[in-house]
């Protein structure tokens, strides 16, 4: 039985080890362990999903609480993909934040499956990765 809490004492070895099983590992600085923990330690809402003592998924948030929500990652062990964890730690943190709007970008690979679980789609997200590129 998979149980969810918040756990915003995550370690970092920890969330390294389910991106890496997980899809995000691919997009994620997974070999710079000082960016892995600030991005645990600068989180201000972490959602776990476990299943007995084994990490199995993460909800990692950067929000206010009362009006947005930025869910930055959602990971979830490839080998228990497609059995509603995803969905259930998206219910969590939005339990958390009930007031605040929940924003997040996806990944390639999980486009479709934000719609199917009743989310909407914004076609209006800009992206700045360097400040340099402001004219």
């Amino acid at each position: 039985m998979i149980k969810y809490k918040v756990e915003n004492t995550l370690s970092a070895k920890e969330f390294k080890e389910l991106l890496i099983k997980s899809t995000l590992g691919e997009r994620r600085p997974i070999n710079d362990v000082e960016r892995i923990k600030a991005m645990i330690e600068n989180a201000n809402l972490i959602i776990t999903a476990r299943d007995g003592n084994k990490l199995v998924g993460v909800a990692r948030s950067v929000t206010d609480f009362v009006y947005c929500t930025y869910l930055s990652d959602l990971a979830v062990a490839d080998e228990y993909q497609k059995k509603g964890i995803g969905k259930e730690l998206i219910r969590f943190t939005k339990k958390e934040t009930p007031k605040a709007t929940l924003i997040l970008l996806a990944a390639p690979k999980a486009v479709d499956y934000y719609p199917h679980i009743g989310m909407s789609k914004h076609e209006a997200c800009f992206l700045l990765k360097d400040e340099n590129d402001l004219k």
